[in-house]
């Protein structure tokens, strides 16, 4: 039996896999004492990029996501590849996804967009000194590039017409750095 904080794992067992996700259940006792069971997802881990230029505007993806079952506007995300370091993952995202290359690279942390059940760390980054060029979309993507200035982004957030976790806490520091930096605060 092994201890995870004051769950007790009685055993554990693989009950999907594919090459995205992995679900797992575990037989345990929980806090209160009680035999039950607790399900994991696991999620590879990701990035979540928001591109800024030199305008202030964000450079989002907008595409429907089959999960959601409707259209989203978000940073671009993608899986890290095994061996894939979390920058180079971030800067292949964006040139694929919105064709930009980034000359300067900003690391906003790591979130975890659900942590009840899901384990699925996503790195966020902001990019910017932007080139545009063509972007390399994969068979199951049809994205648009939609620009719209920083402020607009974090009304957006506020509307719920953001929605996407990850997207919603790079746009928001961002925009507290920013802020910040206009007030001669420094970094938040």
């Amino acid at each position: 039996m092994t201890q995870r904080g004051p769950w007790k794992i009685v055993q554990s067992r693989e009950v999907y896999a594919d090459p995205w996700i992995r679900v797992q259940v575990d037989d345990v006792i929980r806090p209160d004492g009680n035999a039950g069971i607790h399900s994991i997802i696991q999620i590879k881990p990701g990035v979540c990029v928001v591109a800024l230029d030199a305008d202030h505007q964000v450079q989002l993806a907008e595409e429907f996501h089959y999960a959601v079952g409707r259209v989203t506007l978000e940073g671009v995300s993608g899986g890290i590849e095994p061996g894939e370091a979390p920058l180079d993952t971030a800067r292949r995202e964006l040139r694929e996804e919105l064709g930009i290359v980034a000359a300067r690279w900003t690391g906003l942390g790591v979130v975890d967009p659900f942590t009840a059940n899901v384990v699925s760390p996503t790195e966020i980054y902001l990019a910017e000194e932007l080139t545009f060029g063509e972007p390399a979309h994969e068979g199951t993507e049809r994205i648009c590039r939609v620009t719209i200035p920083l402020g607009d982004a974090i009304r957006m957030i506020s509307e719920s017409k953001i929605t996407h976790g990850p997207t919603c806490v790079a746009l928001l520091r961002t925009w507290i750095e920013r802020q910040a930096s206009i007030l001669g605060r420094g970094n938040a």
